[in-house]
């Protein structure tokens, strides 16, 4: 219970350092794939998500 605390503070202070990232994720998939305008922000906001999940879990278990 304690490890999944600490990865969601960890995760939570990383949101807002994860969204340039996420931007420049989004806009690079966005020329890959033709994505509607509609799922752009959903995109984004899933991608912040991830990356800060992904942060969080690096830095509780390493």
């Amino acid at each position: 219970m304690i490890d999944l605390v600490l990865t969601l503070v960890f995760s939570i202070v990383m949101l807002l350092f994860m969204a340039f990232p996420a931007m420049k994720i989004v806009d690079w998939i966005e020329t890959r794939v033709d994505i509607p305008p509609k799922w752009h922000n959903i995109l984004l906001f899933g991608m912040i998500i991830f990356l800060s999940l992904l942060v969080g879990i690096f830095l509780r278990f390493a």
